[in-house]
């Protein structure tokens, strides 16, 4: 199981803990830290939708210009995450051949059974 996610986050901290709790050791991957790439990126777009795993909520997207923002595809939502990680929407859990994101009751329920 690979966690990946920000270092800083509450939600990536508290969905680590609960793993924890449960008896899972999942890897931490730091997206900032670490990086991210291309491939990964469009992994998990495919597996969750790139509407998911694209943050329109967080502080750097309000950040962005409006021309980054304007027209968003799957093909531009990829490029945009991996030039800013922080627009990923954390965390998203590879586990047993599949991704999650976000901390969600639903992930949850899955991941902590």
């Amino acid at each position: 199981m690979i966690l990946h996610g920000l270092k800083n986050c509450d939600t990536c901290r508290k969905a680590l803990k609960a793993l924890q709790s449960a008896g899972r050791q999942p890897d931490f991957h730091d997206v900032r830290l670490d990086g991210v790439t291309k491939a990964y990126l469009t992994k998990w777009a495919r597996a969750a939708g790139w509407q998911a795993l694209l943050n329109t909520r967080s502080t750097t997207w309000r950040g962005l210009a409006d021309n980054d923002k304007a027209d968003v595809d799957e093909k531009k939502a990829i490029a945009l995450m991996e030039k800013h990680p922080a627009l990923i929407k954390r965390p998203v859990i590879e586990a047993g051949g599949k991704v999650t994101v976000g901390w969600t009751k639903d992930v949850q329920d899955a991941l902590l059974k």
